[in-house]
């Protein structure tokens, strides 16, 4: 994502619009790439710092807002201050927002959840003192901005689970406030100028979906990590059981990110009690956003569904994210419950209280004595983090018990209210305070900080490769030589690449070259692409002029031109020109038929051009652009051919000049 937006903002800076990035991929769509979020308002900071300082402001804007925006949203139905406040952080610093802060997408997405139902509420709910006049146009304005920068945040998962439950929550709220067609009226009006604003968007992003492989090249749904395990379940209540990655001692599921949904040990206790006490409609349609979320995010047959019948869209979804929604959810009941143990007096309201105590001990005892009475599957070591993990969640349950305890019998027995007052407002301040230590403690560790000059450092390699004449395309034998993507910041092309939308024919081109055979069906890279294999031609015909290595390479068609430590730089002799003339034109009908003509041994790149399509020929010399061919690429006054499988070609006729380039943006 820092790559990504950090290529969109320069090119834009620089009056151009981010099409195209040809450092990774050996060229992908940039804009198209929606998690490259181009559009998100939130973008102007870029235009007042620079980009690491506004990428902190931006990484910081997301626990903020989310406090503030849920705060205004819980105030807004009646619940007291302190109740919104705990609410409000719980959300903010909850697991699914600290394990996806650093992305800067997901966080900015999810935001804007609360401001959206509140808006809902506010066109929906007319007040008597309120009018029809700008109260209610600014509120519609405010609804449509929300949904728009949400959507452009740059997640689209993400925003599905948005959309898809703020229109359930305009559904029911419609339904219980008159049901209108007035109200239905505005908003289609509203959902309608959305569609029109994010055209911009969400067609190049349709269009690259179609051409990507993003329908076959998913990890494996089977596999344990896709689905919340059962047993990850623990999370809720100790989040380091099985560990913390950025401890570097976690040894649970791959991975600890999609499954932490930690709220806090008071908020998931005060939740318990909305759960046991409430019956409003507030506080079950929390409740039951909470199941239908962990009924697909857990491995039970109806999660599975989407998956076994291959449905479009859904099958391709990281069904973990939905830890959005139980997060959101579990924030809400949170402030439900703080709310209903001020407001509360009589001995049924403590009886409750004492319940969900209760539960919540039961549940943490049952862990300890799964732990304590040791487990054949889990090493010694495992034990003893799971042991060490689970003493803090404890003591912090312990003094929560404590402090609802002292107050409920406090509550109970004195009547003089102006103490009653002090005494209450004492133990708020201790209530909040132990959620902030609590969160902070979490968040804190999960998210460390490090030197500046950590961010991307320059090297010796790298400055030689910035120095060389361009264009040209680099390849690497070793992964962790020059991670996918890295190249992007550094303005070095490169033929590897890491995205969950990449082109499905170059993929294909890279699966061919992979099995070193002629054979295209689907491969699962795992959205990771780092062809490693130099002596093949397909290398060659991409521009490939240096080759990097931890170690040496013998071959009559590598030359060593530099090296630092153990990284050594290898200059291809057989590299192919982004552009060049070929002799002769073999003209197939389709991708696997030119596939098959490349891997024969006979074929020459370098005088022979494998085009598709191509019955009607024109006349003059065909040229061979190495640049992906991409159905919206154009070359003034010229038809693009799909070339040699995945690049583009042109006819020249005698006197017309061609100017060399390497970026979608000077086609």
């Amino acid at each position: 994502q820092y790559v990504w937006r950090s290529l969109a903002i320069e090119q834009i800076k620089n009056k151009q619009l981010p099409l195209w990035n040809p450092y990774n991929f050996s060229g992908n769509p940039l804009l198209a790439n929606f998690q490259t979020a181009v559009f998100y308002p939130f973008n102007f900071f870029f235009f007042l710092f620079s980009f690491n300082i506004a990428w902190s402001v931006l990484v910081m804007l997301q626990p903020l807002l989310m406090g503030i925006f849920l705060y205004l949203y819980l105030r807004n139905l009646k619940l007291n201050q302190w109740a919104s406040l705990i609410g409000g952080l719980s959300f903010a610093f909850s697991g699914f927002s600290i394990a996806w802060l650093e992305w800067n997408t997901i966080g900015h997405v999810a935001l804007w959840l609360p401001l959206i139902l509140l808006s809902i509420d506010k066109i929906i709910i007319c007040h008597p003192e309120q009018s029809e006049g700008s109260r209610r146009i600014i509120w519609n304005l405010i609804f449509l901005f929300s949904l728009v920068s949400s959507f452009f945040a740059g997640h689209l998962q993400i925003f599905f689970y948005v959309f898809l439950f703020s229109l359930v929550y305009l559904v029911l709220r419609w339904w219980q406030y008159g049901k209108k067609i007035k109200t239905i009226l505005v908003f289609s009006i509203l959902y309608l100028v959305f569609s029109l604003i994010t055209v911009i968007q969400w067609l190049p992003t349709l269009q690259f979906i179609n051409l990507s492989a993003r329908n076959f090249d998913l990890p494996n749904w089977q596999v344990n990590s896709w689905f919340l395990p059962w047993q990850n379940l623990v999370q809720f209540i100790a989040p380091d059981f099985f560990g913390n990655p950025a401890t570097l001692n976690y040894w649970g599921e791959w991975n600890y990110g999609e499954f932490i949904g930690y709220i806090g040990i008071l908020p998931l206790l005060m939740a318990l009690i909305s759960i046991f006490c409430r019956r409003d409609k507030k506080t079950l349609l929390a409740i039951f956003a909470i199941l239908a979320s962990l009924v697909f995010m857990l491995p039970t047959p109806l999660a599975k569904l989407p998956y076994q019948l291959s449905i479009p869209f859904l099958s391709t979804l990281q069904p973990t994210r939905l830890m959005v929604i139980v997060d959101f959810c579990l924030a809400i009941l949170a402030a439900l419950g703080v709310d209903y143990f001020i407001k509360g007096y009589d001995r049924n309201h403590i009886n409750q209280i004492f319940k969900s105590i209760a539960v919540l001990g039961m549940i943490l005892l049952g862990i300890w004595i799964f732990v304590l009475t040791g487990y054949h599957e889990m090493t010694v070591e495992n034990l003893m983090i799971a042991k060490r993990n689970l003493i803090l969640p404890t003591i912090l349950f312990f003094i929560s018990a404590i402090i609802l305890t002292i107050y409920d019998i406090l509550i109970y027995h004195i009547r003089n209210k102006d103490f009653l007052y002090g005494i209450r407002k004492i133990i708020l301040i201790a209530v909040l305070g132990l959620v902030v230590l609590d969160l902070f403690r979490f968040g804190w560790k999960f998210t460390p900080f490090t030197d500046s000059k950590f961010l991307f450092p320059q090297t010796e390699t790298i400055k030689f490769l910035q120095n060389q004449p361009k264009p040209f395309r680099i390849m690497t034998t070793d992964n962790g030589l020059f991670p996918a993507n890295f190249s992007s910041f550094y303005k070095i092309e490169d033929i590897s690449g890491y995205d969950p939308l990449y082109l499905r024919n170059y993929g294909e081109l890279i699966a061919a070259w992979y099995r070193n055979k002629p054979d295209i069906s689907p491969f699962s890279f795992n959205r990771a692409l780092t062809p490693q294999d130099y002596p093949f031609k397909i290398a060659d015909l991409l521009n490939v002029k240096y080759v990097l290595s931890l170690k040496d390479e013998v071959s009559p068609k590598l030359k060593l031109v530099f090296q630092e430590g153990q990284t050594r730089v290898y200059e291809n002799k057989n590299v192919l020109p982004r552009a060049f003339f070929v002799e002769n034109i073999k003209c197939v009908k389709d991708g696997q038929e030119a596939i098959g003509e490349i891997f024969k041994k006979s074929f020459d790149p370098k005088k022979t051009a494998i085009v598709e399509n191509c019955n009607n020929l024109e006349k003059g010399k065909f040229l061979v652009i190495s640049e992906i061919f991409y159905p919206t690429q154009k070359v003034k006054n010229h038809k693009v051919y799909k070339t040699d499988f995945t690049l583009m070609g042109i006819f020249l006729l005698p006197g017309e000049e061609y100017e060399s380039f390497n970026s979608y943006s000077q086609f």
